[in-house]
């Protein structure tokens, strides 16, 4: 194991084994991190038991026709938008078997940042039981690796916390 991917796999086994516990599963939809996230989780030895399935929706076409995100959502707010992200978490709970769902879409570099979009802005979302919908937007900074290791490991640190509150 790459002694730099160690910790986002420690992360995912954290992640693992609160769903475990919880008899709930994940699936994963990504844009930027290009099933980073996934393959943190499918990293760990039993990950099927919590890892439902997971979808990398890298063009607007991919996102509307296996997650969902409406046409005019991307036409009014862009592909990295909090409202995309939302859109993307919601079809990934909805067409799949899990009870949470966390989505990723971001501007990783070199190129295609905007002085309204720079390079490293990433936004995030995460549903699950009981309609629980939440969402952040951050801005990383560093070479296209770094925004991408940074959103992988934002967006598993979100969902513990977000899991935490929950625990019985």
């Amino acid at each position: 194991m790459d002694g730099r991917q160690a910790p986002l796999e420690a992360l995912a086994a954290e992640v693992g084994a609160r769903l475990r516990e919880r008899g709930e599963r994940l699936a994963t939809a990504e844009s930027c991190t290009g099933g980073w996230v996934a393959q943190c989780a499918t990293a760990i030895a039993g990950s099927s038991d919590w890892f439902e399935r997971g979808f990398v929706t890298y063009s607007n076409e991919a996102k509307t026709e296996m997650l969902g995100v409406a046409p005019d959502t991307l036409a009014r707010h862009g592909a990295v938008s909090p409202a995309v992200a939302l859109e993307m978490a919601t079809g990934a709970l909805r067409n799949s078997h899990a009870q949470w769902a966390l989505a990723i879409t971001g501007i990783a570099g070199p190129s295609g940042g905007t002085p309204e979009k720079p390079v490293g802005i990433v936004c995030f979302a995460w549903t699950g039981p009981d309609a629980f919908i939440d969402c952040e937007t951050c801005h990383f900074s560093g070479n296209r690796e770094d925004v991408r290791r940074a959103a992988v490991a934002h967006t598993l640190r979100g969902l513990l916390a977000r899991l935490t509150p929950l625990r019985a």
